[in-house]
């Protein structure tokens, strides 16, 4: 008896265990909450860390150009008579009666000069790890507006559905009215048929509001990479806050924001060491080796020394012609730091563009909620005096129907200005290289 006790007691423990976790995975998911976990599992910013990993690699073998470099060899040669190695006359030459001859050689050589080309590839590369961090920047804002727009088309979507529902319930109402007089002999069948077809008709738009919601979600959990079914539910912040800025002043922010800007800047930099490094073909290189050699009958170099010697050299290597090969890849590289200067320019009538339009469908977006808002006021007003001309058959079941059909629209008016001024703001915030939150 115990026994079942004690079983009966775990498992409900278990039980209500499960039930409390269903329910916290089943918690309204904020704006906030939403982002931090599309950044946290998005794939195409987790590359934008791993290419700003890469060009750090780059960056740290470009600083290796800067220090010497040391080599060595090991050979190992089978002559088909005994060699005679040593010194003489700068040979190596000696007697030896073994026809085997074991070589160590090691170099170390350090650039002194190279006409400024070890320094602009390095600072090529420090410029590449900026321009990785900048476009992680950019991947990071699209996919916050991403996550953002996702978000309010969920509560649009979920206004639409609500006003669907209540259309469908007032279409119904009437509907039961109007049966309720043809049956008593005050309207005709015709009346029945209208309010029947209208309630048709509003019974699809609510199983098309119903799919809308359902595709909202999956893109949703696309974003957020849950499963594409996964129930989720959002908090509902759908709502008006006027933006405070004038076009003017958002413009002037977002060109000096935008991470691609900066990028655009660092583009042209790049571009300007590199003709650097073409003009480098121009000047002498200098270097500064040293060298030891040993040569024995052993392998591992020892025992019978034959030879040993070491030497230190400064060497300058001049091109004295190249048919102009240099002077076309400075031509070259000039030619790069133009089209990277187009390039910027382009960017930013691009965004200037951008923040206009986003701007002005902001605006429009502003007025229609103001004017949508007085419409439902309107309608809402034009649908019960229609009712109560329609209950004293002063107004017809047209009347009535057509009244509900304009307070279900003046409702979708509303909350779609409401969601795309949102979108709007969302978007010209981006616009603006703003990071939410």
């Amino acid at each position: 008896m115990r026994m079942r006790w004690f079983v009966g007691l775990i498992f409900g423990i278990l039980l209500s265990a499960g039930v409390a976790w269903a329910q916290e995975s089943q918690k309204p998911l904020t704006l906030e909450e939403s982002i931090r976990i599309a950044l946290d599992r998005n794939l195409k910013l987790h590359s934008s860390m791993e290419g700003v990993a890469g060009s750090e690699f780059r960056r740290k073998a470009a600083m290796t150009d800067f220090f010497a470099k040391w080599t060595g060899q090991y050979g190992y040669t089978r002559y088909s008579f005994p060699s005679f190695i040593g010194n003489f006359g700068g040979g190596l030459t000696s007697g030896t009666s073994s026809p085997t001859v074991y070589n160590l050689n090691s170099t170390i050589s350090q650039p002194l000069f190279a006409g400024g080309s070890i320094l602009s590839n390095y600072r090529i590369e420090k410029h590449g790890v900026d321009i990785s961090k900048t476009d992680m920047e950019t991947v990071k804002r699209d996919i916050v507006l991403q996550v953002r727009e996702g978000y309010f088309n969920i509560l649009r979507g979920e206004k639409f559905l609500d006003v669907a529902r209540q259309t469908v319930k007032q279409f119904s109402a009437q509907l039961d009215v109007t049966k309720a007089f043809f049956e008593v002999g005050i309207v005709p069948k015709n009346d029945v048929l209208q309010a029947e077809v209208r309630l048709a008709n509003a019974k699809q738009g609510l199983v098309r509001a119903e799919n809308d919601v359902v595709l909202a979600k999956s893109f949703f959990n696309s974003l957020l990479r849950n499963e594409i079914d996964a129930p989720v539910q959002v908090i509902d912040i759908l709502g008006y806050s006027p933006f405070s800025l004038h076009f003017e002043d958002s413009l002037k922010e977002a060109l000096g924001k935008r991470p691609e800007i900066r990028t655009a800047n660092l583009k042209i930099e790049q571009s300007k060491e590199g003709v650097k490094i073409a003009k480098s073909g121009f000047f002498p290189t200098v270097n500064l080796s040293g060298n030891y050699s040993r040569l024995s009958e052993e392998p591992l170099l020892v025992g019978d020394l034959r030879s040993e010697r070491w030497t230190v050299q400064a060497l300058a290597t001049f091109t004295l012609g190249d048919w102009g090969k240099t002077a076309y890849k400075v031509g070259e590289s000039k030619v790069k730091v133009t089209q990277a200067e187009d390039s910027k320019v382009q960017l930013i009538e691009g965004i200037t563009l951008e923040v206009k339009n986003d701007y002005q469908i902001m605006l429009v977006a502003e007025k229609n909620i103001s004017v949508s808002e007085k419409a439902i006021e309107q309608a809402e007003e034009n649908l019960r005096m229609n009712e109560e001309r329609y209950k004293h058959q002063v107004a017809t079941a047209t009347d009535v129907l057509d009244a509900v059909t304009l307070l279900a629209q003046a409702r979708v008016n509303y909350y779609g200005a409401l969601s795309d001024f949102n979108i709007a703001k969302a978007r010209l915030e981006r616009a603006m290289g703003r990071m939410y939150p």
